[in-house]
């Protein structure tokens, strides 16, 4: 990490260990040389808007009163309200919550949708706990942040262990604290309750034209193009069902479970059965089992890391075998692997425009919810796919201009439109 970028650090932060956040500030210090007059502005974006911490005490089932600690961070709202997921994890800390609302504005500002960037989360782990207590949970955690958002000023959305049903409940302790119905105050709701078709696949499928656009670039037939998958939940699971649609070989898949691998193509529907059936890729049929770190090595032509942050990294990604990366996850590369992947000419999507379908979706999600006027699945895909070749092409012809990586230039793009937004209204 830089000096710079010790400098930024909040005083409420380990400078021994700054976690994520400090990823999010070395990608700054890096785009800086090339925001010409924008980059008087930079350091703006290196603090929050806003961080909120809450206190989330709740009822258990047996009587007894527990504590979790929550947070909402709002990054920057210059180009627009926040937008962000809520998600429920042991591991959710302060840093990776600021380098998560960061990375929103910029994936935001990427596809050119009005929102700017925020995220939430609670420490904890869901599998210990009831389905009423994770309701209760929810809810006074709504209650806490509440204060903050708004259909017009901060919009929530699922994430790690936040489902539908999660919104649901968010968005019903909302309008009663309000007063008023209000659909629009969070995201990847059920289609019952205002929903947008088309939602919950959106981020594999933004993932999926995405690498479909990448291959095009790198001389890559998708037609027989050997695909590697970690992760096979909504995102990775998505992806990997539509390359095989396509005519892609999915030669390996590996999750929390174990790595399946079949040289000739695994059968896709069948993995994703299995998945839907036990949890996990493990025991599928029709397959071998290899080492997970067996995983990194093998060699394709496509790869999709699409499971958790940091799983690239520089003692990876010298044994990287595949043409092209296109990160599912949110920041599954790290700085480090990135200049390693670059000396070795590995084209590299990053996730802030590769999974930025979600985000896309949600926004028509918001639109719909604020005319109270609904579009068939058809036209929330094809507006999906406009908009996702369009950032594409821009990013494309941004990373040809000043012949730096595709991340680089999504940063250069994003970082320009937020500081302009920045300077136009004199903040």
């Amino acid at each position: 990490m830089s000096t710079s970028s010790t400098e930024h650090l909040p005083s409420y932060l380990n400078p021994n260990d700054p976690g994520p956040w400090a990823v999010f500030l070395e990608q700054v210090d890096r785009v800086t040389p090339y925001l010409g007059e924008y980059a008087q502005w930079v350091d703006t974006l290196k603090h929050p808007e806003r961080t909120l911490i809450v206190n989330i005490p709740v009822k258990m089932d047996d009587g007894r009163i527990e504590h979790f600690e929550g947070y909402r961070v709002q990054h920057n709202l210059s180009c627009g309200p926040g937008k962000g997921g809520v998600r429920f994890h042991q591991e959710v800390s302060l840093s990776e919550t600021m380098a998560l609302s960061a990375w929103m504005s910029i994936k935001t500002a990427v596809v050119g949708i009005p929102y700017g960037g925020a995220k939430g989360g609670v420490r904890i782990d869901p599998r210990n706990y009831s389905a009423a207590e994770m309701e209760r949970i929810t809810r006074r955690y709504m209650e806490e942040i509440s204060k903050v958002i708004g259909v017009k000023q901060d919009i929530p959305g699922p994430d790690v262990n936040a489902s539908a049903q999660t919104m649901a409940w968010m968005m019903d302790s909302y309008s009663k604290k309000v007063g008023e119905y209000s659909p629009g105050i969070v995201t990847g709701k059920p289609i019952e309750l205002g929903g947008s078709l088309g939602r919950a696949e959106s981020t594999g499928r933004g993932v999926f034209t995405i690498a479909t656009e990448a291959a095009r670039d790198a001389n890559i037939a998708i037609e027989g193009a050997r695909v590697c998958v970690q992760g096979f939940g909504n995102v990775g699971g998505i992806a990997g069902k539509l390359l095989h649609e396509a005519g892609a070989k999915v030669i390996a898949v590996q999750d929390h479970t174990g790595t399946i691998f079949n040289a000739d193509g695994l059968d896709v529907p069948a993995v994703l059965a299995q998945v839907k059936a036990t949890g996990g890729v493990a025991g599928s049929a029709n397959c071998d089992t290899i080492e997970n770190s067996e995983f990194w090595r093998l060699e394709c032509e496509i790869l999709i890391p699409a499971a958790l942050a940091g799983q690239i990294h520089k003692d990876n990604a010298e044994h990287i075998n595949a043409k092209l990366i296109v990160e599912g996850a949110n920041g599954p590369t790290t700085p480090a692997a990135d200049d390693i992947l670059k000396k070795r000419n590995v084209r590299v999507v990053p996730d802030v425009l590769a999974n930025a379908g979600g985000v896309t979706v949600s926004y028509f999600e918001w639109v719909q919810n604020l005319s109270s006027f609904y579009w068939s699945v058809e036209e929330v895909n094809q507006r999906l796919d406009d908009i996702m070749r369009a950032a594409y092409a821009n990013l494309s012809a941004t990373a040809e201009e000043h012949q730096v990586s595709l991340r680089t230039a999504a940063f250069i793009a994003a970082c320009e439109r937020i500081l302009k937004a920045n300077q136009l209204l004199g903040a």
